[in-house]
C-alpha cells in the first residue's frame, strides 16, 4: 500500500473505538433501529429492496446496515481492519444480513467477486483518494450494465476555505487545483475533537468537480443527475450552525457557497455487435 494511504489507514484504525463511543455516531440509537441515512441519500437511490448494493469506504458499516434494513442485499468495503471487524460484529449482534470486506479501494477487484445493482458512497470519502480515474474504474468494474452509482459528498469548493477560523468569514487557504497530497497533523477526530489520537499524520487530496465527473464518464458511466446544496451533513467550518433538520449551514441564512453535492450515474449497457454477413 502507498505510504500515504498506509498512514491514513493507521489513523482510521485508531478512530474506530473513538467513534464507537462518540455522541455523533449514536451507536445505541442505531442498535435500537435508527436509520443513519439522510433524506438526500434515501431519496437519491429510491427503492432498494431486493437490490444488491456495494458501499465503498463504509467505515464500520452503520450506513451499510441501514441500507440492509431497507431491504438491500449489502456489501460494505473499507481499508480499516478495525472498522470491518466492528462492522461484522455489529451485523452478527443485530442479526443484519450484511457482508463486509477489508480492502484498499484500488485493490477491491482482487478481493471481491461479483457485480451489483448499486454502488454507493457518501460523506467525506473523496479527499482520502489519490486517483479518481482508478476510483471510477473500480465503480464501473462492480456495476452491472444499467446499474446505478450514487454519491453524496462535501463540495470541493467548500474545501478551499480556512477550516480553523472561528469567525464567520470565508478566507481561501487551500488550492482548488492541486495534485500533490496535503499533509495534516490531526488533533482528535471530527466525532470527538478532544480524543487522544496517536497516529496524527494524515494525507488528503483535492479533487475538482470536473475531475470526478470526467473520471466517471471515462469509465463508461452516464450522469443522470447532479445537485448542489447550501448546507452540509456535518460541521465543516467552525462557525457553522445546525438547524432543526440536523444539517449545518452558514449563520444568518447565508447560501452563497455550495457545501455539498449529490450525483447519480448509470453504467452504460454494452452496445449490440453489428451482424456480419
Amino acid at each position: 500500500m502507498d505510504e500515504h494511504l498506509e498512514a491514513n489507514r493507521r489513523h482510521w484504525d485508531e478512530l474506530v473505538p473513538i467513534h464507537v463511543r462518540s455522541k455523533l455516531y449514536k451507536l445505541e440509537g442505531f442498535k435500537a433501529g435508527r436509520c443513519t441515512l439522510d433524506d438526500i441519500e434515501r431519496e437519491g437511490l429510491g427503492e432498494v429492496s431486493g437490490k444488491s448494493l456495494l458501499h465503498l469506504q463504509c467505515h464500520f458499516g452503520l450506513d451499510t446496515m441501514s441500507w440492509a434494513r431497507l431491504g438491500a442485499k449489502v456489501t460494505g468495503a473499507d481499508f480499516s481492519e478495525e472498522a470491518i471487524a466492528l462492522a461484522r460484529s455489529l451485523a452478527e449482534e443485530l442479526d443484519i444480513a450484511a457482508d463486509f470486506v477489508c480492502s484498499d479501494l484500488y485493490d477491491l477487484p482482487k478481493n471481491l467477486d461479483g457485480v451489483f445493482d448499486i454502488v454507493f458512497t457518501s460523506h467525506g470519502v473523496l479527499t482520502w483518494l489519490p486517483d479518481l480515474g482508478r476510483w471510477a474504474e473500480v465503480i464501473a468494474h462492480f456495476l452491472k450494465p444499467g446499474g446505478v452509482f450514487y454519491i453524496v459528498e462535501s463540495h470541493p469548493t467548500a474545501h478551499i476555505f480556512d477550516d480553523e477560523l472561528e469567525t464567520p468569514e470565508l478566507k481561501v487557504r487551500y488550492p482548488y487545483f492541486h495534485q500533490e497530497p496535503m499533509r495534516f497533523e490531526d488533533e482528535g477526530s471530527y466525532a470527538d475533537p478532544s480524543a487522544d489520537v496517536q497516529h496524527k499524520t494524515t494525507y488528503e487530496w483535492m479533487h475538482p468537480l470536473s475531475e470526478m465527473i470526467n473520471s466517471l464518464i471515462a469509465a463508461g458511466l452516464r450522469i443522470e443527475s447532479f445537485n448542489e446544496y447550501p448546507f452540509c451533513a456535518w460541521k465543516m467550518l467552525p462557525f457553522m450552525v445546525q438547524d432543526d433538520d440536523g444539517c449545518w449551514r452558514f449563520p444568518d441564512g447565508n447560501q452563497s457557497v455550495p457545501l455539498m453535492f449529490s450525483l447519480r450515474a448509470v453504467k452504460e449497457t454494452m452496445p449490440l455487435m453489428a451482424e456480419t454477413s
